[in-house]
């Protein structure tokens, strides 16, 4: 192995460790991060971090009707899944920002 090809590799090899430190300060960063989705004219709402786990589900009381829980149902799991669709799209942006653009199959 010639000096050229082992200064390449080393430096190769540096730069995936950095990418593996900047993913993991991001799956850090994302995990404290909180978004928020609305559904039913902002009758229900649910946090979410940036990894998509469901932090908190709010649920106006106008909208509970006993008559009528199909409805409320409905509406809690429209808004859990625009809060999920949410973490993902920004899950995927911060990611990208850190692998410096690179696409890693199977990473997100």
């Amino acid at each position: 192995m010639g000096p050229l090809k082992g200064g390449l590799q080393k430096m190769l090899l540096e730069q995936v460790q950095k990418v593996q430190q900047n993913l993991a300060k991001t799956q850090e960063e994302l995990a404290n991060e909180r978004l928020e989705a609305s559904a039913g004219g902002g009758m229900v709402t649910v946090v979410v971090n940036g990894t998509g786990e469901v932090l908190e589900i709010k649920i106006s009381p106008e909208v509970v009707d006993p008559n009528d829980v199909e409805m409320l149902q409905d509406t809690v799991l429209a808004a859990v899944r625009e809060a999920i669709a949410k973490a993902k799209e920004h899950q995927g942006e911060r990611m990208q920002e850190a692998t410096g653009g690179l696409s890693i199959p199977g990473l997100f």
